[in-house]
């Protein structure tokens, strides 16, 4: 395979986000676009002379059954990744999909047994895995440079409630949660990737205000390891985003501010923040050089699973007013 032939299944803006990146690529041909919005073809249209001759679908199912294409790339309201993985892997494609990867342990078990079946790349846009920050994070962790970790500390908070006001991002039955499933997704990730740890039981209280979906959430976590953790994730902040994430170990902490990196070891007043990290890449790169094999697949399903396990667990907990409850997670995969 000299070209990708990629498919698009919804245009929206995070949608034409990857697009834009896609096109730079010389290794792919977009030869689809799939979305019920007339609007939306549209704007995903204007981007690029090369996409007025490509084929649009109203319905998603339809470019499958009339496209030659190798893979597809899934940005669309939450609760939709299910049905829209499941047919691809079905057609034999190859699918980079949007967070979360879906929004049931169950489904999440699925995606990944056919993915296997199939033979073909799963993989999820979480972004954050291509961070130089995050990656030097994790390979710090990895080599011991903390120690074991003891205890995890994380808040996000975002303008979340009043930006997505009226938007399917807070209906239910398309986003399958709140800010916990949404922007919060990313946080869950991140810490579990980073450290390696396995989340194994939570309590969680969350507030919904008038809404039907979860806005603040409050975590209490113990890991298998036996390390703790704080997680708070914040959608009615008053303005931008902010993230705050520290690593303690036995041997030190790294602080992560919104960005920037510093670490402090025990017996010494000295901190050090990491210079020269390498340049960031992106999943769709990723996803492309994996599908050719050149890479390894850098956001693997299973980070998925694990992250819709934690978020359940949380959900449960909250409905049974924070008592504990145990992270699900069955056999490993």
């Amino acid at each position: 395979m000299e070209k990708v032939r990629m498919g698009f299944i919804g245009c929206g803006g995070n949608a034409r986000g990857h697009l834009k990146r896609v096109l730079t690529f010389p290794d792919v041909e977009v030869v689809a676009l799939a979305d019920p919005r007339p609007r939306a073809l549209e704007l995903a249209t204007g981007l690029d002379p090369r996409l007025e001759a490509v084929s649009k679908f109203p319905d998603y199912r339809e470019m499958l059954e009339k496209v030659e294409l190798d893979a597809v790339e899934i940005s669309t309201p939450h609760t939709l990744h299910y049905e829209q993985i499941m047919a691809s892997l079905e057609r034999g494609l190859h699918v980079l999909t949007e967070k979360p990867m879906v929004c049931t342990s169950e489904h999440a078990r699925q995606v990944i047994a056919k993915a296997k079946e199939v033979g073909k790349v799963l993989m999820i846009s979480y972004q954050r895995h291509f961070s130089p920050a995050f990656r030097f994070l994790r390979n710090y962790i990895r080599f011991g440079e903390l120690g074991e970790i003891q205890f995890v500390s994380a808040l996000q908070a975002q303008n979340w409630y009043l930006s997505q006001k009226d938007t399917w991002r807070q209906k239910l039955s398309l986003a399958g949660g709140g800010q916990l499933n949404d922007s919060g997704s990313h946080l869950l990730d991140i810490i579990l990737w980073t450290t390696g740890l396995a989340a194994e039981e939570v309590s969680a209280y969350i507030e919904h205000f008038d809404v039907e979906v979860d806005i603040n959430s409050a975590l209490s976590l113990k890991f298998s390891n036996g390390a703790l953790g704080n997680f708070s994730v914040v959608g009615n902040a008053p303005s931008g985003f902010w993230e705050d994430i520290t690593f303690f170990g036995s041997k030190g902490a790294v602080y992560y501010r919104n960005g920037k990196l510093s670490y402090h070891r025990f017996g010494s007043r000295e901190s050090f923040e990491p210079q020269g990290l390498p340049d960031a890449s992106t999943p769709d790169r990723n996803f492309v050089d994996a599908i050719l094999g050149r890479d390894e697949v850098q956001v693997p399903p299973e980070c998925g699973l694990r992250v819709i396990e934690l978020t359940e667990a949380a959900w449960r907990s909250a409905e049974l007013g924070g008592r504990p409850v145990r992270v699900e997670r069955g056999e490993e995969l």
